[in-house]
C-alpha cells in the first residue's frame, strides 16, 4: 500500500533526520527502512506541533493496531532508537513496524513485510 505524503511534526523532523544521519542507534536496523523513511521525510509536510493532526501517527504516539488475520490487537508507541524497549510495547521508527506506521492515520489499513510475510494491520486509534 503506498502511502500520501508524510505529514509530520517540524521537531519530529528534526529529531528523524538527526537520527538517520547519527546512524541511528548501535543497532542493527534493516537498512531498507531507514532509506525508505529518509526518503519518506524529504517529502513530508512539515507541519508545527499546534497544526499536527492527532490522528496521525507521529513521533511518541500510540497507536492501536489491529492484526487482520488474527483479531489480535495491540498498542504500541513509536520511539527513537534510543527509547526502544519491547516490554513496555516502545517500537524504534526505525524498526520495520516503526517506519511502516508513521505518518498513516487512525482508520487506515497497512501492509507490513515480516519473514514469514506479509501483515496487514488497521490502527484503531492513534493517541
Amino acid at each position: 500500500m503506498q502511502k500520501e505524503q508524510l505529514v509530520i511534526k517540524k521537531e519530529d523532523f528534526d529529531i528523524l533526520t538527526t537520527c538517520i544521519r547519527n546512524g541511528g542507534s548501535r543497532q542493527a536496523f534493516d537498512k531498507n527502512n531507514v532509506m525508505e523513511l529518509e526518503t519518506e521525510l524529504k517529502k513530508a509536510k512539515l507541519v508545527s506541533k499546534e497544526n499536527f493532526p492527532d490522528t496521525v501517527v507521529g513521533l511518541n504516539s500510540t497507536a492501536v493496531i489491529k492484526d487482520l488475520e488474527t483479531n489480535r490487537i495491540l498498542a504500541i508507541t513509536i520511539v527513537t532508537p534510543d527509547k526502544a524497549d519491547i516490554s513496555q510495547n516502545k517500537i524504534s521508527v526505525l524498526a520495520p513496524i516503526g517506519t511502516a506506521l508513521l505518518g498513516f492515520q487512525k482508520g487506515n489499513e497497512i501492509s507490513w513485510s515480516v519473514p514469514a510475510g506479509e501483515k496487514k494491520l488497521m490502527i484503531l486509534d492513534v493517541f
